[in-house]
C-alpha cells in the first residue's frame, strides 16, 4: 500500500502540518490501496507565501526562458507516461483505451501551452497607447477527480506561460496521479516556488486559496455547486475566477440523421470517460416521428458496450470513482423509474457477473420529458436520457432549456442545417457530426457551466490583465 507523505512547497518536498489521512481506493475492487496525507490551511499558507515571493522575478521572464521551462516539464510528463497510466488505472479505472488517453494529455496539453505562448502577443499599439498584458500575480489551481492530472499541467502550463506562478490544490482522490505528475515537475528544476502543490480537502486547503488576499486568480474545474461558492468567496479579496463546471450536454438528433451510422458517437458522446464528463451528451433529443426507430437501434448498439474490468481491452465503460457516486447514480436510475421514464436499457446495480467494485450498468431511459430531473440534473454517470421533439425549433428550445451551456452535439446528414441549428444553441462548444477536439480553440461554458474559457489565446488572457501606457 502506498504511503503518500509529503506536499510541495518552495521546490521541495516537505512534510506538511496536517495530520489527516485520506484513503485512496481502487474502484475496480473497492480495496484501499494507499494513503495520502493532507495539508491544512496553514500549508496552503505556506505555498502561498512561496508563491508570492518567486513571482516578481517569474514574471520578468523572457518568452524564451518560459518556452525552456515548458519543454522540460514536456520532457519529464512524456517520460512518465507508463507510471501514470498505471496510477489512472489503479484509482479511478479508465478503461484502456480513456486510460492511454488521460495518460498522455498532460504532455500534450504542455505541448500545446508552448504552441500558444510562441504566437501570444503581450503588447498592442493602440493609437498613441502601447497596451501591454501583464500577468496577474499568484494563481489558485483546483483541480477534479475526472481528469486530474490533466487539469494540473494544461492549467499550470498556461500560468507559467503568461508569467504567473502558482499554488495547485488537485483533488485528494486523486493523489496517486498528483504523486507522478508531481516528481516530473520536480525534475524540470523550475525555480523554487513557481509552483507549489498542497494535498487537501477543498473546504480545507481551496477555502483557504479562496479566501486568501495573496491569491489574485483563481481556476477551478468541478462541479456548479462549488464552483458558485468559490465566486462568493473569491468576491471578497477581487479575484479573477475562471470556472470550468457541470453540464448536461444535448446531442440533437435530426431526422435525416442515419441512425445506425451516428449510434457509436452518440453513445461514445454519452459514456465518455464512464459518464464521468461535464461534457458527457446525456440528453439525446430525437424526433417523434422517428423515435421507435431511434430506440431499437440505440438498444442493440448499447448492448454491446461493455462495463467491467478497466484493464481489459474490450471494456467500454469502467467503475465510477467511489462509492459515493455509485450510490448516487443509483439514486438516479432509481427516480428516472419514479418519475415515469421507461427504461430502455440498463438498470440498477452492478452488470452481470460484477459482485465487487463500483460499477454501473450502461442505461438508457426513454419517454423521458425535460422537466424530469434526469434530464435537468447533473448524474455523472453512464446514465442517458432520450427526449423526443416535433420540430427543429422544438430541439432548439429544449436543447436551450436548461441551467447548463458547456457543449452539445449535432447529428444530421445536411451540414448546412447542421450548422443553422448549432449557432442557435446556447454553449460554449458545439460539435457538427464529429466528437473532435482543438485545443487551440476555447473551451468554457454559458450559464451554470461556468464563468471564462481555458485553451488558446483565450486560456492565456485569462492569467493576463492589460495595462496601457501613453
Amino acid at each position: 500500500m502506498q504511503r503518500i507523505e509529503h506536499i510541495y512547497i518552495n521546490g521541495e518536498f516537505v512534510l506538511p502540518h496536517g495530520q489527516e489521512w485520506f484513503d485512496l481506493h481502487n474502484p475496480s475492487t473497492e480495496e484501499v490501496i494507499g494513503q495520502v496525507r493532507l495539508g491544512d490551511a496553514l500549508d496552503a499558507q505556506r505555498a502561498i507565501a512561496a508563491a508570492k515571493a518567486a513571482f516578481p522575478a517569474w514574471a520578468l521572464t523572457t518568452r524564451e526562458e518560459r518556452i525552456a521551462a515548458l519543454q522540460r516539464m514536456h520532457r519529464a510528463l512524456a517520460a512518465r507516461e507508463q507510471e501514470l497510466h498505471e496510477a489512472i488505472l489503479a484509482e479511478y479505472g479508465a478503461p484502456a483505451v480513456r486510460g492511454r488517453w488521460m495518460a498522455t494529455y498532460p504532455a500534450d496539453v504542455i505541448a500545446q501551452a508552448i504552441d500558444a505562448l510562441q504566437a501570444f502577443e503581450f503588447e498592442e499599439q493602440v493609437g498613441i497607447a502601447t497596451v501591454v498584458l501583464t500577468p496577474v500575480g499568484v494563481t489558485g489551481l483546483i483541480t477534479p477527480w475526472n481528469s486530474n492530472a490533466g487539469f494540473i499541467c494544461s492549467k499550470l502550463a498556461t500560468a507559467l506561460a503568461t508569467g504567473c506562478t502558482s499554488v495547485i490544490k488537485p483533488s485528494e482522490m486523486s493523489a496517486l496521479q498528483t504523486q507522478v505528475v508531481l516528481r516530473a515537475l520536480h525534475e524540470a528544476g523550475l525555480p523554487p516556488g513557481v509552483f507549489n502543490i498542497v494535498n487537501g480537502r477543498g473546504d480545507v486547503v481551496g477555502e483557504e486559496i479562496a479566501r486568501h488576499p495573496d491569491v489574485a486568480k483563481i481556476s477551478f474545474t468541478g462541479s456548479s455547486a462549488v464552483g458558485q461558492h468559490l465566486l462568493r468567496t473569491s468576491a471578497d479579496t477581487m479575484k479573477r475566477v475562471t470556472l470550468e463546471l457541470g453540464g448536461k450536454s444535448p446531442t440533437v438528433v435530426l431526422d435525416d440523421a442515419d441512425f445506425p451510422a451516428i449510434m457509436p458517437l452518440v453513445l461514445q458522446a454519452g459514456f465518455l470517460n464512464s459518464g464521468q464528463a461535464c461534457i458527457a451528451g446525456t440528453r439525446i433529443l430525437v424526433p417523434r416521428t422517428r423515435l421507435a426507430e431511434f430506440e431499437k437501434v440505440a438498444q442493440a448498439h448499447v448492448a454491446q458496450i461493455q462495463s467491467g474490468d478497466p484493464r481489459k481491452a474490450d471494456t467500454d465503460i469502467g467503475p465510477m470513482v467511489s462509492q459515493k457516486q455509485w450510490e448516487r447514480v443509483q439514486r438516479y436510475i432509481q427516480l428516472g423509474q419514479q418519475e415515469g421514464a421507461r427504461l430502455l436499457a440498463g438498470g440498477e446495480g452492478r452488470p452481470e457477473g460484477l459482485h465487487a467494485g463500483w460499477f454501473v450498468k450502461p442505461t438508457i431511459f426513454t419517454d423521458a420529458n425535460n422537466q424530469m430531473r434526469i434530464s435537468r440534473e447533473e448524474i455523472f454517470g453512464p446514465v442517458l436520457t432520450i427526449i423526443p421533439y416535433e420540430d427543429d425549433a422544438a430541439a432548439i428550445s429544449i436543447a436551450n432549456d436548461t441551467d447548463y451551456g458547456l457543449s452539445a452535439l449535432v447529428l444530421g446528414t445536411n451540414t448546412e442545417r447542421c450548422g443553422r441549428i448549432a449557432r442557435q444553441i446556447n454553449c460554449g462548444r458545439v460539435l457538427i457530426n464529429t466528437l473532435a477536439h482543438e485545443p487551440r480553440a476555447p473551451f468554457g461554458g454559458f450559464k451554470h457551466s461556468g464563468l471564462g474559457r481555458e485553451m488558446g489565446k483565450w486560456g492565456m488572457n485569462a492569467y493576463l490583465e492589460p495595462k496601457t501606457l501613453i
